[in-house]
């Protein structure tokens, strides 16, 4: 493995009156042939006595990069290279995911997933950065939280390994802008406010034990593109692979905000914009996230709802992929019609709640008219990013070879739903990819792949960023994908099928 830290043994001979080199220069020369100019800091120069002595002269030099060269970041008497660890993160709104990875083999030893304690400041990104505008007080609650959790994370993964975290070498975390400006510490509001000049795009490499880590060792944050657009993309990126592939692609990470990046190795076009807290079961009556109670998957038997519910039992809300599920069975069956309303007539289940129409789809729990069109608001956001990327470039979406959703969101939703709705394209089902936590992946790889460094630069370098808060159309293009799956249906013949095998009037 080529990753960001080393574990190397030395056996050295000991001080004489013919050689007579210092402590620090008898380790340095060992090295120097194969990393270079090594940086020793000055806990490290506190350290070479009594352990070179006492250690024989047999001991291992831990070492990390710092972004421009190898520093020593730990000594051990004898040799522990066999204890090579590190630690991989994403860093999201709501959950940290964390993995402890064996840096020689790359095997993931454990993995661990916590609530971000952030959001005891606020479950949407806004109301944290409001809460430390001009608080500095507040803004170090907020970073102190998100160590916080970080660190409730390595807890965790030491119950399963054993594994201390002071036995880590190095770490690698992926998150978007406001995250990890909070993890540095850094005031956010720039995020939110023009002219949108974040305080830092660039991290890199930033010492574990000054940001509160309890290892020796260097924490490597991704860069940034802009500010909607953060280091999880470009992670993403890497874990993807879109950089490098001939073919073009399509990259969607859809949550509370919906980021995208259209290429290949030759060009990169990206964006962000707000896609709504729909899609993970916010401003939904019933709506929660995928936890244990959540309905994540709904099929219809007649008039009868089937819901796969997290952890079994009695449903206690809906989360996204049981959403798409819900309104692609309804609409399939004829009780919601192209336009994205109930048809009351369609059904005796379709009753008026409220001052508006709703469906029962578990007991007690109901799925309103306001809940679908803030739904199909959130879906036609998403799509049109897509849709207005592919016109820049003169292309449509049979001219993609992949089209990648990434995201918790994007693993769990069913793909034939997500067509349904019109949320994904009618595109060779092989052709549409649940990435998972790409944003992870992408930690991961950096942790042991020091050459991806010249990557993420290069992808970068390479980004053209499309604000599309100032395209002029793009509310009517909106309007255009807001309908099931889209006013233009020759765009979906697939779903046109369906609707006419169910003998649906008008398809």
């Amino acid at each position: 493995m080529d990753g960001l830290s080393r574990k190397i043994y030395l056996e050295l001979k000991e001080p004489s009156r013919e050689d007579a080199v210092s402590s620090q220069e008898r380790i340095l020369r060992a090295l120097r042939a194969d990393y270079g100019d090594v940086y020793m800091p000055y806990r490290i120069l506190r350290m070479l006595y009594p352990i070179c002595d006492a250690s024989g002269w047999r001991l291992t030099v831990t070492l990390g990069w710092n972004g421009g060269r190898w520093e020593v970041t730990n000594l051990e008497k004898g040799d522990t290279t066999a204890a090579h660890y590190g630690v991989c993160a994403d860093l999201g709104s709501t959950t940290v995911a964390m993995q402890l990875v064996d840096c020689r083999t790359g095997k993931i030893l454990a993995s661990s997933s916590v609530y971000n304690r952030q959001t005891a400041y606020g479950g949407d990104i806004l109301t944290r950065i409001f809460y430390t505008k001009d608080h500095p007080e507040h803004l170090e609650e907020l970073r102190r939280a998100t160590i916080d959790t970080f660190m409730d994370a390595f807890a965790d993964l030491q119950r399963q390994t054993g594994i201390v975290p002071e036995a880590c070498a190095a770490m690698t975390v992926a998150g978007n802008m406001t995250m990890i400006h909070f993890l540095i510490g850094m005031d956010p509001f720039c995020i939110f406010s023009a002219p949108y000049a974040v305080r830092a795009d660039h991290p890199d490499f930033l010492p574990a034990e000054e940001l509160g880590f309890p290892f020796h060792g260097y924490v490597y944050c991704y860069p940034g593109r802009a500010n909607y657009l953060g280091g999880d993309i470009i992670s993403g990126l890497i874990a993807s692979g879109i950089a490098r592939k001939e073919e073009i692609c399509v990259f969607l990470d859809i949550g509370t905000n919906g980021e995208l990046v259209v290429g290949n190795r030759e060009f990169l076009l990206c964006g962000a914009g707000a896609a709504g807290p729909a899609l993970e079961g916010g401003s939904v009556k019933t709506g929660m996230c995928a936890q244990a109670g959540a309905v994540q998957h709904v099929r219809m038997d007649g008039q009868h709802f089937i819901c796969d519910v997290i952890g079994g039992g009695e449903a206690k809300g809906i989360c996204g992929s049981g959403i798409v599920d819900l309104i692609a069975e309804l609409f399939l069956h004829g009780w919601v019609d192209i336009r994205g309303r109930f048809v009351p007539e369609a059904s005796e289940r379709i009753v008026e709640r409220e001052g508006e129409y709703a469906v029962e789809y578990a007991p007690s729990l109901y799925f309103y008219q306001c809940d679908l069109d803030e739904f199909l608001s959130t879906k036609a956001a998403a799509a049109t990013m897509v849709e207005y990327m592919m016109n820049l470039i003169g292309l449509t979406m049979q001219d993609v070879g992949e089209f990648q959703v990434a995201g918790a969101f994007g693993a769990y939703i069913d793909k034939e739903s997500a067509v349904t709705i019109g949320l994904y394209p009618d595109l060779e089902r092989s052709r549409l990819i649940s990435a998972g936590n790409t944003s992870l992946k992408g930690a991961y790889e950096m942790l042991l792949h020091k050459e991806y460094l010249a990557e993420a630069a290069d992808i970068l370098d390479r980004m053209e960023y499309v604000q599309f808060g100032e395209v002029e159309d793009f509310i009517h293009l909106m309007g255009a994908a807001r309908a099931l799956p889209h006013t233009d249906l020759s765009r979906y013949p697939s779903v046109v099928d369906k609707l006419r095998k169910n003998g649906i009037q008008g398809f």
